[in-house]
């Protein structure tokens, strides 16, 4: 059954209803706020509703997991905003849905996000925060939301799988290779099953749990955190009672604001991307430690009336003893124009390529399959509280045959 038409249909007919709700959203969004002690403490819960429909090629791109064509994927995030005096914030994310990214699985109820934020001497500028919460990697992490993306995936860096898996390590180049079909294209049904094992450059928000400190000196900004799990590791890996402090991971990012037009940042990671689990597969003589992720990033923010233009730059190193630095380079230009207050539109290049590593037999192979997508979509904004998205995705991958795949998505968000 193709989605299309229907979900289009039912959007059309939320469009009024969208309307007539607002009062009570506006209502909703004023009961659910809380203050005391003459303001000092605060407290706000709000969230968001996403009815997501997709139109997908097989096998599934990204990080969506279905085995169909067609996917339904709703998702209720509730967000808790407390602020106790003038040095202590508290947020949490909770999310009901089919998992953490879309899939065609039963319903889930996850503490996606919670932490503690202290301000040192009231107001100013230096922060340390602790919990599980997004990395401050990159400038997609800060407007990744449903309401704020103008699309329903993510950029390439953050969801294009690898074949990097995170449970075993290859032990050589032939097995990389496979993992990575770069050698051959599996059946779909083993596609399917080993989909879960690989990883990305950055999953996502990299929700990881840790400490972070933020500072920053006139028109310098510096972040600092310490997670337990790498950029490139799964959501359920997130939680410390899963992976705990053994192999930290560190990143950072200094960025420089010399007016309100522009951001721009430069970012840098290095931790394990395998799991403890993953011991018993390491090569003779090698430890944990020893499989690092290093990443380099840099991202640039603009905006100007009616134009906000974002792009950001990644090159990934995985080392696997005795078998290779596993290099790769990923980019995106995201570019949004507002047509209306209330109509946008926003296009995005996105782009992966592999480096070479030895292939076993005196050569040099890429060990990853080189690939872009062009992503489209338009947004309304029937309300402050509603909206509706249309995004279409072109992607090509370097795979023989079958190169070129094709997405689309509806997404209608409601805001309180």
């Amino acid at each position: 059954m193709n989605l299309r038409g229907p979900t289009l249909v039912v959007l059309l007919a939320l469009m009024p209803m969208a309307r007539g709700a607002e009062d009570c959203l506006d209502h909703l969004e004023e009961r659910l706020t809380f203050a005391a002690f003459d303001g000092q403490v605060r407290a706000r819960l709000s969230g968001t509703l996403d009815l997501e429909g997709y139109h997908l090629p097989q096998p599934s791109p990204g990080l969506i997991y279905t085995e169909g064509h067609n996917l339904f994927n709703p998702r209720l995030s509730l967000f808790l905003d407390a602020q106790l005096g003038p040095q202590v914030y508290l947020f949490v994310q909770t999310r009901a849905d089919r998992g953490f990214d879309p899939s065609d699985e039963g319903g889930q109820v996850r503490l996606d996000e919670y932490a503690v934020r202290f301000t040192p001497g009231g107001p100013g500028h230096f922060q340390v925060q602790a919990g599980k919460f997004a990395t401050i990697v990159g400038n997609w992490v800060q407007r990744h939301d449903s309401w704020q993306n103008p699309f329903v995936t993510a950029p390439l860096p953050y969801e294009n799988l690898t074949g990097i898996w995170d449970n075993i390590a290859a032990r050589s180049s032939d097995q990389l290779l496979a993992w990575a079909h770069v050698k051959s294209v599996p059946p779909r049904g083993n596609e399917y099953a080993e989909k879960p094992l690989r990883t990305p450059i950055i999953w996502g928000p990299s929700y990881a749990s840790g400490i972070a400190c933020f500072g920053k000196i006139g028109r310098m900004e510096a972040a600092f955190e310490l997670k337990n799990a790498s950029l490139s590791s799964h959501p359920e890996t997130w939680n410390v009672s899963k992976v705990q402090w053994q192999h930290p991971t560190f990143s950072s990012r200094l960025g420089y604001r010399p007016n309100a037009m522009w951001n721009l940042g430069f970012s840098a990671s290095r931790g394990t991307y395998l799991r403890p689990s993953a011991g018993p597969t390491l090569a003779a003589g090698y430890q944990l430690a020893d499989y690092r992720q290093t990443v380099f990033a840099a991202d640039l923010g603009f905006a100007w009336h009616h134009w906000q233009v974002w792009t950001e730059f990644y090159a990934a190193r995985f080392a696997i003893p005795q078998v290779a630095n596993a290099g790769t380079f990923s980019y995106y230009t995201e570019v949004k124009y507002k047509f209306t207050p209330q109509f946008f539109g926003a296009l995005r290049w996105n782009q992966q390529l592999f480096a070479t590593i030895p292939d076993g037999k005196g050569g040099r192979t890429a060990w990853g399959r080189d690939t872009w997508r062009v992503d489209l979509s338009a947004s309304y904004r029937f309300t402050p509280h509603t909206q509706c998205k249309i995004p279409y995705s072109l992607g090509y991958e370097d795979t023989g045959s079958r190169d070129y795949s094709s997405l689309i998505a509806t997404q209608f968000v409601v805001k309180f």
